[in-house]
C-alpha cells in the first residue's frame, strides 16, 4: 500500500537544480503559474496579475479577438500552455512550455486539447514587477530560436511597447512606441493597434 501510494505522490519541481520536460510538468499540482525555460522552472506569482496588467490585456485580446472572427487564425490569452519543442514533439523531448500573456496561431495544426505545439506567429508580453529578464532575455531568445515570427513587449507602468520580428531567424527591433502610435502587426495581415486606446484610462 505504501509503495503505490509513493507512486502516485506528485513531486513539485524543485528550482535550483535539475532539469525538467513537459512529461515533468503534466504531473505537478501546484497553485502558482509555472512555465519551463530550456528544462528550467520559472514559478510565477503566486497572487493574480495587476490590475492594470489585465486591463491592458484584456483590451488587446478583445481587439484582437474581434479582428479574427472568419479568419484562420485563433488568439488565446494566459493560462494557454505553449510548448515549444527543439528536438522532437514528445512529451517527454520538450523542455521549453511557456504560458504568454496573448498569442496569435494560424496554423490549426498545432492546436490541440492541451494548448499549442510549435511557435505562434505572435506573442504579446505584458511586464510586471520582477518578470523582466524572463521575458527581455530567456523568452526573448527562446521565441526567436523556435521560429515565433513576431513578439510584442509591454512595459505598463512606463507605457512602451517594442516589436520584434523574425527575419532569416533573427529578431529585428523596432523603434520604441508609445501612447498615440498605431502598431501594424508584420504577421497578422491588417491588424492595428492603437497605443493611445491602449494606454488610456489606466488609473
Amino acid at each position: 500500500m505504501e509503495r503505490e501510494e509513493s507512486r502516485s505522490e506528485v513531486k513539485e519541481p524543485f528550482t535550483g537544480y535539475g532539469r525538467y520536460t513537459y512529461a515533468d510538468y503534466l504531473s505537478w499540482q501546484m497553485d502558482e503559474m509555472v512555465e519551463l525555460i530550456r528544462g528550467k522552472v520559472f514559478r510565477q506569482a503566486a497572487a493574480a496579475p495587476r490590475r492594470i496588467h489585465q486591463k491592458i490585456s484584456g483590451k488587446i485580446f478583445n481587439r484582437l479577438f474581434n479582428f479574427l472572427e472568419d479568419h484562420p487564425c485563433e488568439v488565446y490569452e494566459a493560462p494557454f500552455d505553449v510548448r515549444l519543442p527543439v528536438k522532437s514533439k514528445r512529451n517527454e523531448d520538450i523542455d521549453t512550455v511557456v504560458q504568454p500573456d496573448i498569442c496569435v496561431i494560424c496554423d490549426k495544426s498545432k492546436l490541440d486539447e492541451l494548448g499549442c505545439v510549435g511557435a505562434p506567429d505572435l506573442i504579446i508580453e505584458i511586464l510586471s514587477p520582477g518578470s523582466n529578464k524572463k521575458e527581455l532575455k530567456y523568452k526573448y531568445e527562446v521565441y526567436e530560436e523556435s521560429g515565433v515570427g513576431e513578439y510584442w513587449i509591454i512595459h505598463p507602468d512606463e507605457q512602451t511597447v517594442m516589436t520584434y520580428t523574425l527575419v532569416k531567424g533573427k529578431y529585428v527591433p523596432s523603434r520604441l512606441f508609445t501612447s498615440g502610435d498605431i502598431l501594424d502587426s508584420k504577421t497578422i495581415a491588417g491588424f492595428q493597434l492603437d497605443l493611445e486606446y491602449v494606454f488610456r484610462d489606466l488609473d
